[in-house]
């Protein structure tokens, strides 16, 4: 038995989600078919985060365990021809040790939300940005992204419907940058609550049109009230970068 360790990349739009549903496809049941397909085996597929539908991926991280003895071109170029025409591609597959699990063993994890600030509809980003008309202060958004930066109890970033244990979680990075028309928030964490980018990046939009003062921000941290934050913003913009783990460190 071996286990492997996928790099992901996918387009979110057309799936339900990481986790398999009843409701519609998902990536994990469309990597776990690729892989029946091509060894004859069922298998689990282990994603090292659960994005939601309409979210993308740019690096996520996932294992499964397999009897038969493949080399690792085989496993990334065999999961490829099976997964089209999904907009799903396995950029790596490598064996790593029986030990490795690619949520538990995760030290670190990636993303970015795209912004595109600018009156034009989006032609080519269609529904892999999100297109804000009205002017941003890029700055201004960054400067209460730093409010946030640490650990913190993030209950009023955190969805409803988040099973987390506890709301208290550290955020390493958290930033906001401009290039063009182009906005982007970068997040780093070990962990993050379910809707907390999104419900992060639609309170600091609140700071960019300046209908919040960036101190606000803090207020609402503190007020520890989903009520009290800013709204959710789409999924089109978020992306999974990246997922760190300690043998990548060394």
């Amino acid at each position: 038995m071996s286990r492997w360790k996928l790099t992901v990349e996918y387009d979110g739009r057309e799936f339900v989600g990481w986790q398999r549903q009843d409701n519609g496809p998902s990536i994990q049941q469309c990597l776990e078919e690729a892989v029946e397909k091509l060894s004859g085996e069922t298998v689990r597929v282990h994603g090292a985060g659960r994005t939601d539908a309409g979210v993308h991926a740019l690096g996520q991280t996932a294992h499964f365990d397999l009897e038969k003895s493949l080399t690792e071109r085989a496993v990334r170029d065999g999961l490829n021809f099976h997964l089209r025409p999904a907009p799903i591609a396995v950029l790596d597959a490598e064996p790593v040790p029986d030990d490795f699990h690619a949520r538990m063993s995760a030290v670190e994890r990636g993303y970015v939300y795209r912004i595109v600030n600018r009156r034009a509809p989006l032609a080519l980003d269609y529904g892999r940005a999100w297109q804000i008309g009205r002017p941003l202060d890029a700055e201004a958004m960054d400067a209460a992204a730093g409010i946030l930066i640490g650990c913190h109890d993030f209950t009023t970033f955190r969805a409803s419907l988040c099973q987390a244990k506890s709301p208290v979680k550290t955020l390493d990075v958290l930033t906001v940058t401009r290039s063009g028309p182009e906005i982007r928030i970068t997040a780093r964490a070990r962990s993050f609550l379910h809707h907390q980018i999104r419900n992060i990046t639609g309170t600091l939009v609140l700071v960019g049109e300046g209908r919040w003062p960036v101190e606000q921000v803090r207020t609402a941290l503190e007020a520890r009230d989903r009520s009290k934050g800013g709204p959710t913003a789409p999924p089109d913009g978020l992306y999974f970068t990246d997922v760190v783990y300690d043998a990548d460190r060394s």
